[in-house]
């Protein structure tokens, strides 16, 4: 049982998270350098209770009958730690008894917006993407805790030894079913201390973002863009996959983002990546590119809807109305980046969105406009290059389309196109 103080401490911490713009677990990583006096154990606590409480923050207002953090903190105690009237009352909690009860009521009249703790017009999308019998499965799929996978770093390692060298390192991690690179497990605990890290062995990668990269089927000593690189996952992949060879340019618009790269590349043993801030609209440094590229991935700027699980409060700050914005910002990004792209060369659009606005509206509006690209199953590709995925669902159609209810994975969109 958690103390007064930790109670307090939740709360606070959940309502700087949803009173801010920053992302929660920047939010949360600033809380606790200003909290030292914090043990692990506590730090742990916190962590879950408050992440809990963001996942399933809907419900717990609708149960709680109010969206004051405390109430919410204490709902959560109550409906998923199973706090007893007597120890929420011992940590403050008015009318403890009322709120016990309602924890425990039925919930099936609660809206299924509200049981799912999703925002109404989320809801409703699922509804039309998804047959109505998967519907709850990919609702609750998106309240769980998403495992940590990682992808051995093949330029150092391979799987089975990068397996070995954990388990010799005390942490057991299980080969991930889909990435032939990946290895899973249920914590963090521990990894980023290992002799693996620091010698580059392997990278934060989400199982599906691992399928990206092997769409481009990227040959050694050809050309790539990464157009929207960001910190790096799909760039080092695809150094990997390269086997160091070639001319890997990394394009973002986030230096930030950018210095990121550059400091796990060189951990990674990546040599063979030319980083780019871009700058806005058409950039003249990458016109001496245009139609010299062999391959172009652009992992375009999106809602995240795929990544709740990892970002639960990113639900409670996205707007519907935001969506279109993001659409028409990816067709700009699209466009240009197929730009690049040589005659008979190849380009793969990927979003980490669940979305039909971000993804196959954005492929059937580009297809309209260039008419010298057309579709390649993506399923094929990887099938060549050793993946087998489930077997393909109604509204997989020639993309990429995972999803965390079905592939256990985050929620991913890929399109590959050919250029004649």
């Amino acid at each position: 049982m958690i103390t007064p103080a930790l109670y307090e401490a939740c709360a606070r911490l959940l309502a700087d998270i949803l009173g801010s713009p920053g992302a929660a677990d920047g939010r949360m990583d600033r809380f606790f350098r200003a909290q030292p006096r914090l043990g692990p154990k506590e730090r742990g606590a916190i962590a879950e209770i408050v992440y809990g409480s963001l996942r399933h923050h809907r419900l717990l207002c609708a149960l709680a009958e109010n969206s004051e953090p405390r109430a919410v903190i204490a709902a959560w105690l109550a409906g998923f730690e199973a706090y007893t009237a007597r120890q929420l009352a011992a940590l403050g909690v008015p009318h403890p008894e009322a709120l016990v009860a309602r924890v425990r009521a039925d919930r099936t009249p609660l809206p299924f917006a509200v049981r799912s703790s999703l925002p109404d017009w989320f809801a409703a999308r699922l509804h039309a993407l998804l047959p109505a019998s998967e519907v709850p499965a990919a609702a609750d799929a998106l309240l769980e805790s998403a495992p940590l996978d990682v992808r051995a770093n093949t330029l150092k390692t391979d799987r089975t030894a990068l397996q070995l060298a954990f388990a010799a390192a005390g942490h057991d991690l299980q080969p991930t079913p889909l990435s032939p690179w990946g290895l899973r497990r249920t914590s963090r605990a521990g990894l980023f201390r290992t002799d693996a890290f620091a010698s580059g062995q392997f990278e934060v990668q989400d199982e599906g973002s691992q399928l990206i990269a092997p769409l481009l089927e990227p040959r050694r000593s050809e050309r790539i863009v990464d157009y929207c690189a960001g910190a790096g996952g799909k760039t080092l992949h695809l150094s990997a996959l390269l086997a160091n060879t070639g001319m890997l340019y990394a394009f973002d618009t986030s230096q930030k983002r950018l210095d990121r790269l550059r400091e796990r590349a060189a951990r990674a043993g990546c040599d063979n990546i030319r980083i780019q801030t871009l700058g806005a609209g058409h950039d003249g440094r990458i016109k001496r590119l245009y139609g010299k590229i062999d391959r172009v991935l652009v992992d375009a700027p999106c809602s995240g809807t795929g990544t709740l699980r990892r970002s639960p409060d990113a639900k409670w700050r996205l707007a519907e109305a935001r969506i279109a914005a993001l659409a028409r910002e990816a067709r700009g990004i699209l466009t240009e980046a197929a730009r690049l792209v040589r005659p008979g060369g190849r380009l793969v659009y990927a979003t980490c969105s669940l979305l039909k606005e971000e993804n196959e509206e954005v492929i059937t509006d580009f297809l309209a406009e260039h008419g010298q690209y057309t579709v390649i199953d993506a399923r094929e590709i990887l099938t060549r290059r050793g993946i087998a995925l489930p077997p393909r669902t109604p509204d997989e159609g020639s993309a990429l389309r995972l999803w965390p209810h079905r592939h256990k994975t985050d929620g991913f969109f890929a399109q590959v196109l050919q250029r004649a």
